[in-house]
Parts: C-alpha cells; structure tokens; sequence
C-alpha cells in the first residue's frame, strides 16, 4: 500500500519572483552523512552551479552532519524556488548514491519564506552559528562546512536580533 504524504507546501505561485528563502533539509533517518569534506566540497559546487544555472543567490550555507541550512534568494521575477530546490536536492542525492549507494535526504525538507521585515541578515547568522551552538567548533568561521556564496561572511557584523525556527520556539517557555 502506497504512503499518504501530507503536502506541507504552499500554493506553488508562492515560491515564484524576487524572494528570500530558509531550507533545511535532513539526512535520511538524521544519519551524519554529512562528514565526508570531498562530498560536501561537491555539494556546495553543485550549489553554486545551480545558483548560477536557475537564477539563485545563495547567502548562507551550513552542511552539519546530519542536516543542512541554506538562505537563497531568487534574483529574477522568473526565480523559482521549487525548481532550485529540488535539482538541489536530485544532484546531491545522486552524487551520494554515487559514493556509498545510500539515500542522502529525507524525503520532505523545511522551507520559510522570508517577509519584507524579517532580516536576511538575522537567518544568516542563525545558520552560520548552528555549528557553534552544536559545539562542534569556537567560532562559525571555524566551521569547514558554512559559507556564503555571494559576500565574504566572515567579515559580516552579527545582527542584535535572533531568529528561531518555529519547530525549536514552541519549545521555548513564556
């Protein structure tokens, strides 16, 4: 009997034009697939043809072990999300099935889409610090698997704000 899949995404006219998006995607069963610097090296080359190939802006990146965070923008009207994300998705699994003959992804992924006031700047820095928060380095520019692929990050002010995704502040008492 095949799965029911609940559909999490919004009307797909939504991830069309000029706009800023979070995406984490998970390893399949949180695995720490993510380890191997040769593998990731590869994922963030296909990152970057896909920004250059799909009309993408990619701010920030951050490859944990068992997940991964990125902050893109479409830079045309055209832009569409869905369609970055998924090649994105497709090519790393692909590679990984390459390597280990393994699935790389869950089958779902979490995306935000930013609103005018919500700062680029502040999911940047929140996805920059993951590695720090997990203690998995000091400082983010530690960090051999974060970056951006549009500014030299490591020389990017902290915002005074923060921002949490809505799955860790309902967590949050108060």
């Amino acid at each position: 009997m095949p799965i029911a899949r609940k559909n999490i995404r919004l009307p797909a006219e939504n991830y069309i034009g000029q706009r800023a998006y979070f995406l984490t995607n998970c390893c399949q069963n949180r695995r720490p697939l993510l380890r191997d610097p040769e593998a990731v090296a590869r994922y963030v080359e296909i990152l970057a043809d896909l920004t250059n190939q799909l009309a993408f802006a990619v701010h920030a990146y951050c490859f944990m072990p068992d997940h991964a965070h990125l902050l893109c923008e479409g830079r045309t009207p055209a832009s569409c999300f869905l369609d970055f994300a998924h090649p994105f998705k497709q090519q790393t699994e692909f590679q990984q099935r390459q390597r280990i003959g393994s699935p790389l992804w869950q089958f779902k992924y979490y995306d935000h889409i930013l609103r005018r006031a919500e700062s680029k700047d502040t999911f940047a820095w929140y996805i920059w610090m993951n590695p720090v928060r997990k203690g998995l380095c000091a400082e983010p520019f530690d960090f051999p698997f974060s970056g951006s692929l549009t500014s030299p990050w490591n020389r990017q002010a902290r915002p005074t704000g923060s921002w949490l995704p809505p799955w860790k502040a309902e967590r949050m008492p108060g």
